[in-house]
């Protein structure tokens, strides 16, 4: 393993309920993972896309999207600083010409010297894809790849389910984006958000278990592996903030109630339905770049049976949600989660952080991940 991943083993024993997550600085391997939203690649457009550590480059051909790693074994330059392509099908490098097929990245021709022995001998790795709810998905792994179903949470693939979404790079770790999104009493922090006033929805200060039993782990033989937040069936909401007993901070108790059924998913992502509307359900994944940096993807969803409900979700997404959701909300989780950076970036914060009741679920998460990952993405996976 290299120096760069290799956690303390004593690190690792004092995280025994789940070394796997605090060793997945770069993520799991061998699942399905979003990069970009088809509107985002072109037919015979090439894009460089960094994803657990891996640079890959993408294209359309056809209609189809291909990926491969994004450097050429000869002398290790990215393709991507001037992809060229002299046959449709195929991918040339810049520097000394050798040419590949993207379909199984083999080496089919060198044109500068086309009788070489290397041809037809050495190969760049590819990746699976698969385009879905119009989101490009690639399979980070070795593996024969699962259905996408294993790897994103129940409802995002419903044949009715229409989903619109944005994508930016947040500077912290992916496992602080999962985390800050399936923490139930983080929603102190929105408590001023334009979101709360601006949808008229219900939200408290922060909430008191009343039962161990505040997560429900789904782990079957089959189908996506997650925790399901309970806290609102166990816990008292808390609306009215105190101090010494003198009150402080009120809470909000809009007409809207939402965010009651809350689920986080290997291989990252959350699943938050209704919101931010009853009308709407949130999944949100968050992609391992490297050690330091994530993308986050926040798609809004609704079931649609008419076209002509698809226009008013887009005027609504474009006009609306946008704004007033995922920047006028989720942008304090941006904030919040790289303000966490500096602290989990040493690997003993994982033992030193001072967790209370209601972080149970985030410890269930924790533990299912290790035990239900299908590999840890580590640096000798890159070359």
């Amino acid at each position: 393993m290299s120096e760069r991943t290799l956690v303390d083993p004593e690190i690792l024993e004092k995280c025994s309920l789940y070394p796997d997550y605090v060793e997945a600085k770069l993520g799991f391997r061998n699942h399905w993972y979003p990069s970009l939203f088809s509107h985002e690649l072109e037919e015979g457009e090439f894009k460089a896309h960094e994803i657990l550590g891996d640079r890959l480059l993408l294209t359309r051909v056809d209609g189809k999207v291909y990926a491969v790693r994004d450097r050429c074994p000869h002398r290790g330059v990215p393709f991507s600083r001037r992809p060229e392509c002299f046959k449709k099908g195929t991918l040339t490098c810049w520097y000394h010409a050798f040419t590949f097929k993207l379909s199984t990245g083999m080496l089919c021709d060198i044109i500068t010297n086309p009788k070489s022995n290397l041809i037809g001998k050495v190969q760049i790795p590819t990746y699976k894809v698969e385009e879905a709810k119009g989101i490009i998905f690639i399979f980070m792994g070795d593996i024969d790849p699962p259905d996408l179903a294993d790897d994103v949470p129940p409802g995002f693939l419903d044949e009715n389910m229409v989903i619109r979404g944005v994508r930016q790079e947040v500077g912290s770790n992916w496992r602080i984006g999962c985390e800050n999104g399936f923490d139930s009493t983080h929603v102190f922090i929105h408590k001023d958000s334009i979101l709360v006033e601006g949808n008229d929805i219900t939200l408290p200060l922060g909430f008191v278990p009343t039962s161990r039993d505040t997560f429900k782990v789904v782990d079957g033989p089959t189908g996506p592996k997650g925790v399901y937040d309970l806290l609102a069936e166990h816990c008292i909401p808390i609306f009215e903030g105190k101090i010494e007993g003198e009150t402080v901070l009120q809470g909000h108790m809009g007409s809207n109630r939402v965010a009651y059924d809350i689920s986080i998913w290997l291989p990252g992502v959350l699943r938050v339905d209704p919101w931010p509307d009853p009308s709407l359900t949130q999944f949100e994944w968050y992609v391992p770049i490297d050690e330091s940096r994530h993308f986050y993807i926040q798609t809004l969803g609704r079931s649609i049976n008419v076209p002509e409900d698809e226009a008013i979700f887009d005027e609504e997404f474009e006009n609306k949600w946008k704004d007033l959701a995922l920047a006028g909300f989720n942008d304090d989780d941006i904030w919040a989660r790289e303000a966490q950076q500096e602290f989990y970036k040493h690997d003993e914060a994982w033992y030193k952080e001072q967790l209370f009741e209601p972080d149970r679920n985030i410890s269930k998460w924790r533990q299912l991940a290790s035990r239900h990952h299908r590999g840890i993405q580590r640096y000798e996976n890159l070359f």
